[in-house]
């Protein structure tokens, strides 16, 4: 009971700070099903995991660097609330967490990137746990393409047990967020170029949506700049 009112006010509370600092624009290409299932977004920025929680009216559980359980207080909060740690070079025990709360029905936020995306833009290659997933549990998967504008990230510097870490936190402006179709897999899990040329294509649908997140932005800030006179088509 404690950890589902916690997971409720810290939701409320992300998605009023969202409300407060952002101009968020989110589109689904189709209603989410029903049940466990795979949320799967790029990642250009530490802020990603609470902005896309606060898109979710049902609990689900992000697979976050074990860094920030480090926090104090922010930790025990992540670990009350049915997060998982990830741990560098353990990644088969986030992976076997994330499998046991699919397996129960909960659903379960991927990032196939598996770090912060290039500063100068683009993606990272797709690392496979999403599909693998995906392959075990029956799980449908949702691509999510996430764009913000990357002048505005700010890179800070913090300390965690004792270790100097850098974050790249959003702040503030236009985030724009497009969930694409479900993405059934089915395949032997233990063929390895099946997992990965499926981890491909799900980056690549990944792509298309966040070009799709951009072009929405990009299109409305070129609108209102003709609106106002400050753009002038020649």
């Amino acid at each position: 009971m404690l950890s589902k009112i916690l997971y409720r006010t810290g939701a409320l509370t992300v998605d009023l700070c969202a409300r407060l600092m952002f101009n968020r624009d989110i589109v689904r290409h189709a209603p989410l099903p029903e049940g466990a299932k795979i949320i799967s977004p790029n990642h250009p920025s530490t802020t990603d995991p609470f902005l896309i929680l606060a898109s979710f009216q049902e609990p689900v559980s992000i697979l976050i660097d074990n860094r920030l359980f480090k926090v104090p207080l922010f930790g025990e909060y992540l670990r009350r609330t049915g997060h998982i740690p990830v741990v560098e070079g353990q990644g088969y025990t986030a992976f076997e967490a994330a499998r046991r709360l699919l397996e129960e029905g909960r659903t379960v936020v991927v990032f196939p990137e598996g770090t912060i995306s290039p500063l100068a833009g683009g993606l990272h290659p797709p690392r496979t746990g999403a599909a693998r997933l995906a392959l075990l549990t029956g799980a449908p998967i949702i691509p999510v393409g996430i764009y913000l504008e990357r002048r505005r990230l700010r890179l800070i510097e913090t300390r965690i047990d004792g270790k100097k870490e850098i974050g790249t936190w959003y702040l503030g402006g236009p985030f724009a967020v497009t969930f694409g179709q479900p993405m059934w897999f089915q395949g032997d899990v233990e063929n390895r170029e099946y997992v990965a040329s499926m981890s491909k294509r799900l980056m690549r649908r990944i792509a298309q949506l966040t070009f799709e997140s951009a072009y929405r932005v990009i299109g409305m800030q070129a609108l209102a700049a003709l609106d106002s006179g400050e753009l002038v088509i020649l």
